[in-house]
């Protein structure tokens, strides 16, 4: 197993690369403005992870290669967009991204798994209870009233019905609002094993 994670220079990075160590064996690392697609291509990984970041995914300068990695890759390579990163899937595959309600930096929110039927590949959040604690620092959200046809929705907020996990229909990809990297997501580990195995 060869995973890349895609740092959108964050703090949380090393936090991904920890756990992945942990499960699969050290990742490689790169920051979205030092690799180029053709790079990531010879590369060969058999798992990429966007990281959060700060900024905008509509932003070449914030979301540098990871926008053309979701669109040229995701059909064969599982991909997992944390924060910035699941923001980034929403729009590449045509949603839109708006403000958050509230901006939030390190809330533990109770968020709501939904159970989809109509993805060809596993649901990473299969198994998890109903309704589990996860850490969130975002001020952007993708638009509920814009969901692209080809993503499922796959979590919200428990309290508001902020979509917080979608998932594609048809390739491996998928993106979680909340950090399954923070100390603050009791099920965090697990979430990253389970789509390590995909």
């Amino acid at each position: 197993m060869k995973t890349l994670i895609l740092d959108n220079y964050d703090s949380f990075t090393f936090n991904l690369y920890q756990y992945v160590a942990e499960l699969s064996g050290n990742p490689i690392v790169k920051r979205n403005d030092e690799v180029t697609l053709d790079e990531i291509r010879e590369m060969s990984p058999t798992h990429i992870i966007i990281s959060p970041g700060p900024g905008h995914p509509e932003s070449t300068q914030d979301f540098g290669v990871c926008a053309s990695v979701i669109e040229e890759l995701s059909m064969n390579i599982p991909i997992l967009g944390v924060c910035l990163g699941h923001e980034g899937i929403a729009l590449a595959f045509g949603g839109r991204i708006c403000s958050a309600p509230e901006i939030v930096h390190g809330k533990a929110s109770d968020i709501k798994r939904i159970e989809s039927h109509e993805c060809v590949y596993p649901d990473i959040l299969k198994r998890l209870p109903g309704i589990f604690r996860a850490m969130r620092y975002h001020s952007l959200i993708i638009d509920s009233g814009f969901i692209p046809d080809e993503l499922s929705v796959t979590a919200e907020t428990f309290e508001d019905g902020l979509i917080m996990g979608v998932q594609h229909k048809t390739y491996p990809v998928y993106g979680v609002q909340f950090h399954p990297e923070s100390i603050g997501t009791e099920t965090g580990k697990y979430i990253l094993r389970n789509f390590l195995n995909v």
